[in-house]
């Protein structure tokens, strides 16, 4: 079976669909698909196959009006049986052309079957004020492909109360896009010195870009009253700081800067910028905690939650907007309200006083760990696949 995967972002851009689609189609090419990739110009050569295999496509400079042609050109050349979409708006420059290539492509002969992943229900820009539209071009999306994929409950719920959708909506979650690799000779106290980090100090770390749903601002807020109750905390934060695809990452980032300073915390919050995976696991395994405080709930859709988990790290972040059965307090992780400093500065401070606390919390993710596996993620795909054809 031949895959054509459709993708705003790919490596080595930094950003978590790139990261999945690298990762899901190593895993599908491990089955014995053949995975192509069609991406940015500002993407890579190929990641998936061996070496001197050219299967990445990175021929689109912007993600507007041509887009069909391009992709008529492309599937003209790989003959997929499946083309899918790797679905997240700004990734796509929050135009609104991805959500209507299906419609775009079967306005002629087009004899594939399409397939979509929502990484997220964000809706494209279109025009000032559009309204509903915005949300109706999620719906195109969805309602003209033959496969909708969501990888988790919260979008689940929204996707299922589109009757259109019957029958050919599926779950499947995402991975860990970081494995529990450290670098050869990896030392759990030499990697926590580097960031000034001893023995008795509470390290937290924190994965991911930083944008408004993240909730940065808490984060620090947190940090502060750890200081100011004189527990010795440091944070961490791993990997880049923004990412390629949405600008407004930049002007949250610049704000949660200005905190720092303003909170006189800039000596004890460490950035370690974009890096190999091998040096994210390292930071990882040398973190006591993770703490992942977003806005809007944790999710099985944040590659930073997965990464965390993988690494059977001891983790706190916020209630979900749906319920989640796997997720199960002071099992496998530790859930604050959203929004609130306090809590995510008592959670910290407890896990840092009770030892055996934090083991339960890794024993119990390194378990949950367990069930999203990438060739598990991979054989699910496949499934669907299958009944596309």
């Amino acid at each position: 079976m031949r895959v054509l995967f459709i993708t705003g972002e790919f490596p080595p851009m930094q950003g978590g669909v790139g990261d999945y689609t690298w990762s899901l189609g190593r895993a599908l090419a491990a089955r014995g698909l053949d995975v192509h990739v069609l991406t940015s110009d500002e993407a890579g050569p190929s990641y998936l196959m061996p070496a001197g295999v050219d299967n990445v496509y990175s021929d689109v400079r912007r993600w507007r009006w041509g887009l069909a042609r391009q992709v008529r050109q492309v599937a003209a050349e790989v003959q997929p049986d499946v083309l899918h979409i790797q679905y997240q708006s700004a990734a796509f420059d929050l135009h609104p052309a991805i959500n209507l290539l299906p419609a775009a492509l079967r306005g002629r002969a087009w004899p594939r079957r399409v397939a979509v992943t929502f990484h997220d229900l964000r809706t494209p820009y279109i025009f000032p004020k559009a309204g509903p539209l915005r949300w109706r071009a999620n719906l195109a999306l969805a309602t003209r492909s033959d496969a909708v994929i969501v990888t988790n409950a919260e979008d689940l719920n929204r996707m299922s109360a589109v009757q259109a959708l019957a029958g050919k909506l599926h779950e499947a979650p995402i991975g860990a896009n970081i494995q529990p690799d450290p670098p050869e000779g990896f030392q759990r106290d030499l990697q926590r010195a580097r960031w000034g980090a001893g023995p008795d100090d509470l390290l937290l770390c924190y994965f991911g870009f930083l944008n408004e749903s993240k909730g940065g601002e808490e984060l620090m807020a947190a940090l502060a009253l750890l200081v100011e109750n004189n527990i010795p905390a440091r944070l961490l934060m791993v990997g880049g700081q923004v990412g390629a695809s949405d600008p407004t990452n930049q002007r949250y980032l610049q704000r949660v800067q200005a905190l720092l300073e303003e909170r006189g915390l800039s000596q004890r919050v460490h950035w370690t910028g974009f890096t190999a995976a091998a040096e994210v696991s390292a930071n990882f395994f040398a973190s006591d905690i993770a703490i992942l405080p977003y806005r809007d709930g944790a999710s099985f859709r944040r590659g930073s939650l997965m990464a965390a988990i993988a690494h059977s790290l001891p983790v706190i972040s916020t209630q979900p907007a749906v319920a989640i059965p796997e997720l199960r307090q002071g099992e496998n992780i530790w859930l604050t309200p959203a929004r609130s400093p306090e809590a995510l500065a008592a959670a910290a401070t407890r896990l840092w006083q009770e030892p055996a606390l934090r083991r339960q919390l890794s024993q119990g993710a390194r378990q949950l760990a367990g069930q999203f596996t990438w060739e598990a993620i991979a054989g699910r795909h496949i499934e669907i696949y299958r009944e596309l054809a």
